[in-house]
This record gives C-alpha cells, sequence and structure tokens, in this order.
C-alpha cells in the first residue's frame, strides 16, 4: 500500500509531500493544475519510462522517493530477494534525474537499475486510465488476466512445466538427428581414415623414434668405419699389443731394478683394464651398427607413412592415435544412430502427448473461467448503466502452441446486442472504455486485497447517475485495498474518504503545482466547484452536501 510521495524539484512541484491512507483517495483539481505530475512523479519514481525532461527548470536534479507499507506474503518479496535486497515491513524507493537525464535509483538505500523498479512496481501499483496500454487494454495480458481471476496458475504452470520438457526433447532430437546426418554425409571417409589408421597404429612418440633411428641407421657405415680403426688401434696390433710388450720387458727386469719399475707396471695394468673396457663397449657399438639394408628401408617406409597420414588429416604425429579415436567415436553416432534416434523420437512423442494433454485441460478451464467473467461483467455492467452491453471472452486457438498453452484470449465488447464486437479501445467511445475497464478490474480483483490502483480519468466522459455509479464501484474496490484517483466528477469525489485538491500557483517568473488536503468544509467547496464551475453559490454546496452523505 502506498503510504507516502515525496516530490522535489520535478516539472512545476519544488517541494511536496503527501500522506496517503487506505481506501479510496481522490485528486481534482482544474485542468492545467497538475494532477497528471503527480502521476508522472509517481511513475518516475517506479521506473516506468515517461517524459524525457522532469527536472524543474533552474534545479541542478529533481528526486522522488516513495514509501510503501508491506503486508506478510506480498509479492514483492519475491522480487526483492531475486534482487539481492534485505526485505523489511516498509519499503522505501527513492530515484535521482539529473539536469543532464543520468538517473540514479535506491530501494531501502541499495542502489538498484530502472529494471529493478519496474520488477517492483509490477506488484505494487496498476495504473489504469482510457489510454492505458499496460494493463487492461493490452490484449497480450488477458490471458494472464483470464488465468489469474479463475486461479489456474497452477494448471498454466503444469503447461509450461511440460512445454520446457517437450523443447528439451525436441532439442535433443534436432542435435542428434543433425550428428548422424553429418556423420552420415562423411560415413565413406570416416571408415576409411579409421581402417588406415588402424592398419598402421602409430603410437606417441613413435615418429621421433623412427627419425632417430633412421638417421643413425643412415650414419651408420662412416661411424662403424671409424670405430672399426678405433678397436685396430687398441687391439693386439695396437695399443694394447704395444703395452703388454712394455709390461713383459719391464717384468723381465723386475728383479734386478730393484723396484724402481713396480710403479710403472701398477700403472700399465691399470691401462690395460681401461683397454679392456674400452675394447667392450666398442665391439657393443659395432653389434648395435650392425643391421641389413631392408631394415633401413622398413623403417623409412614406416616413417614416412606416419608423417604422411599426418600430413593428411593435419595434425601432429603423435596425436594421429587420438584423431583416429575422435573418428571412431564419430563413427559410432552412425552406428548407434538409428537405435538412440528411436529412443528420442519415443520421449518426443510422450512428451508431446503430457504437453497436449496438459494443454487441453487448461483450456477447458480457459473456456469455463470466460463464460464466469462474461456473466459476471454482464452483472457490473448493469448498474453503470450499460446493461445492453456486450462484454465476451474470446478464445481461440494458436496455430503455434507454445508455453501458456494453445489459447489466444482477447477481450471484446459491442455496445448494443446484435453489433459486432470487437476490442474495447476499438468499440467503445470514451465514456464507456471508462465504465468497461472499471467493471472489468472489479471482476479481475474480487477477493483480492492489499492492492494499490491508480485510476487517471476513469470517469471521463460520464456524468449523473453513471458517474455516482463508477464512484461506488469505486468504492468498493478501495474496500479491499488502496485506490486512487485522478476525477473532474463531483458524484466520484463526493464518495472519497481522503480528498485532495491541487492547485496551480502563477507569479511573474514562475509557475508552481502544489497539493492540499482538504478538510469537510473545504471538500464541500471543492465538489462545489466541480458542480457549478468557478462562482461557488450555497446551491451548489447543498448539492455537494447532498453528495457527500447520499
Amino acid at each position: 500500500m502506498l503510504r507516502g510521495l515525496d516530490i522535489r524539484d520535478m516539472l512545476i512541484i519544488d517541494r511536496l509531500e503527501l500522506a496517503f491512507q487506505p481506501g479510496l483517495n481522490v485528486l481534482t483539481g482544474e485542468t492545467g493544475a497538475g494532477k497528471s505530475i503527480l502521476l508522472d512523479a509517481l511513475g518516475f519514481v517506479l521506473g516506468w519510462r515517461g517524459r524525457a525532461e522532469l527536472v524543474r527548470q533552474g534545479a541542478d536534479q529533481g528526486e522522488v522517493t516513495a514509501w510503501f507499507d508491506l503486508p506478510v506474503g506480498h509479492p514483492v518479496f519475491a522480487v526483492l530477494e531475486e534482487a539481492g535486497i534485505g526485505a523489511e515491513d516498509e519499503l522505501i524507493l527513492r530515484r535521482i534525474n539529473t539536469r543532464d537525464g543520468r538517473k540514479t535509483a535506491w530501494v531501502n538505500d541499495r542502489r538498484v537499475s530502472g529494471e529493478v523498479l519496474r520488477n517492483l512496481s509490477e506488484v505494487l501499483v496498476e495504473l489504469h486510465g482510457q489510454h492505458d496500454d499496460r494493463g487492461l487494454l493490452n490484449p497480450r495480458g488477458h490471458r494472464q488476466m483470464l488465468d489469474s481471476y479463475a486461479g489456474l496458475e497452477a494448471a498454466a504452470d503444469k503447461v509450461r512445466t511440460h512445454w520446457r520438457a517437450l523443447s528439451t526433447s525436441q532439442r535433443e532430437l534436432q542435435t542428434a538427428e543433425a550428428q548422424i546426418a553429418e556423420a552420415r554425409a562423411e560415413e565413406d571417409y570416416l571408415r576409411h581414415a579409421v581402417a588406415e589408421l588402424d592398419t598402421l597404429a602409430p603410437e606417441a612418440g613413435e615418429e621421433a623414434s623412427l627419425d632417430t633411428k633412421r638417421r643413425l641407421m643412415q650414419a651408420a657405415e662412416k661411424i662403424r668405419a671409424d670405430i672399426m680403426k678405433a678397436a685396430d688401434a687398441l687391439g693386439l696390433q695396437g695399443a694394447e699389443g704395444m703395452i703388454g710388450d712394455a709390461s713383459r720387458w719391464l717384468q723381465g727386469v723386475a728383479g734386478e731394478a730393484e723396484g724402481r719399475v713396480d710403479a710403472p707396471l701398477e700403472a700399465l695394468e691399470r691401462v690395460l683394464l681401461g683397454l679392456d673396457d674400452a675394447q667392450r663397449g666398442i665391439a657393443d657399438c659395432l653389434d648395435s651398427l650392425s643391421f641389413n639394408t631392408s631394415e633401413l628401408e622398413e623403417v623409412e617406409e614406416r616413417l614416412f607413412a606416419i608423417r604422411g597420414l599426418a600430413r593428411k588429416h593435419n595434425v601432429l604425429p603423435d596425436d594421429l592415435r587420438g584423431f583416429a579415436d575422435d573418428l571412431r567415436t564419430r563413427l559410432a553416432v552412425l552406428d548407434d544412430g538409428a537405435r538412440d534416434q528411436a529412443t528420442l523420437i519415443a520421449a518426443v512423442q510422450a512428451a508431446q502427448a503430457s504437453y497436449d494433454q496438459a494443454a487441453a485441460a487448461l483450456r477447458q478451464k480457459r473456456l469455463k473461467a470466460a463464460k464466469r467473467l462474461d456473466a459476471a461483467m454482464a452483472k457490473e455492467l448493469a448498474p453503470l448503466k450499460m446493461e445492453r452491453a456486450v462484454f465476451t471472452t474470446q478464445i481461440t486457438q494458436t496455430e503455434q502452441p507454445g508455453p501458456d498453452g494453445i489459447d489466444v484470449v482477447a477481450f471484446t465488447v459491442a455496445t448494443n446486442p446484435g453489433a459486432p464486437a470487437g476490442p474495447l479501445n476499438k468499440i467503445a467511445s470514451g465514456g464507456e472504455l471508462s465504465r468497461f475497464l472499471l467493471a472489468l478490474k472489479v471482476c479481475l480483483t474480487e477477493g483480492a486485497s492489499g492492492l494499490t490502483m491508480i485510476f487517471d480519468e476513469i470517469d471521463r466522459g460520464v456524468g449523473g447517475a453513471t458517474a455516482d455509479a463508477v464512484g461506488r464501484r469505486l468504492a468498493e474496490l478501495a474496500d479491499e485495498g488502496q485506490v486512487l484517483v485522478v476525477t473532474h466528477s463531483p458524484q466520484v469525489a463526493a464518495l472519497a474518504g481522503h480528498h485532495w485538491r491541487v492547485e496551480k500557483q502563477q507569479t511573474r517568473s514562475e509557475t508552481r503545482s502544489t497539493v492540499v488536503a482538504l478538510d469537510v468544509d473545504a471538500r464541500v467547496d471543492e465538489i462545489a466547484r466541480m458542480l457549478s464551475g468557478d462562482t461557488v453559490t450555497d446551491a451548489a454546496r447543498d448539492a455537494a452536501r447532498a453528495l457527500m452523505n447520499a
């Protein structure tokens, strides 16, 4: 419930604070006094899109603050939770507009975006008027209104759940079919490539190993020749023989040398041991370098085959094995595709059947709800002097089922029996449209509580007994919540529980708008003015009192 509105430096308002009450609140005043400015200011703090230039002339910035009381379980708590804002019993919205057009908003001192404000406004305030395309006149919302009226939210949620399941199964089938089609288009290539890779069976690191072995084998002849020379130089015909001779010669004279050749003999023994190690190493190396010509050919053939496949498939040689696994996976899609596709088709068919059943059940409930709403509207239109008008909730089947079912819902009217029906805002005149909207709102909000509804001159074009009937319907709505009415109708104003007059004050340099709360005597004068014009007579005051006491 809207409890207060503080406006500073907006349009022609310098400073204004209003405290609203439960029940029926009316705003009256002469045309051009600034009643619409209040709605512009409220719409601004609620994030609605409106006028571009809002800051009062000469001010650096304009500011609007609105505060609401929140009953337990109010839908706004879910919006606050989603936005990460702590919930309290009171909700304070504040928004600033600077001279250069920048806008900044806060919710309970937490800075937020305009989108968060708009999400909050959808569950805080409803605005209705003859030209309101956000609410009752917008056919896109009629289906949701009918569902809300009949309490079909759970059934609608069930349809949406089945629609999501159907959409998911359809996407999975489409993905599988696309993969199968892609695999089938390259089946010959896949099977040939996998067979070729499986035949070669390359291993990671094999290309580098083969390349090293090949280079070693290519150089082996030259290496072997030099190693053989080294072996000869170290053998009996070379160093080993000469050192052996030297050792024997020294041993022959060792007895007579009185120990002088012992050290040389030991050194030669060590040299002979080292020569033996070197000769064994050389022998091993010669053995490893022993190969035949065909072995080199085999190494080169496999090495070139691996490199050729790598170039063919544009992968590294070490990645050939992983690439083959990928190709086998793609082939598995094709080989297993028929079985998997049949399973997915069955899943789509089951999901479609569940959706069709839920959507058909919802359609039947909507058709019954439409009849109840039409009957309720007939009862509401009669006191509003439109007993000959016909309101019809049209439900047609859409060609494209969706998450909301298979129905297109539209509220239509015929102002006289036998006349063609059409959309509310196309068929009804201004006064008729006001009464249609009011009757529809009474029906749609039956049993609801805690609503803040704003009606902007919804009583335009009606007067007398009809205006009185409009006022009484507004008062009935206000019994269950809070209604703010901008009105020129004295009959409506007379039924208000709280009354404000919007006044415009002009000087040579500026124009300002202000709002005055009216006591009983002031209300009599204001309603008398609305009845008689600028000159308020005693007769007009008597008529005003009569209206207030009726």
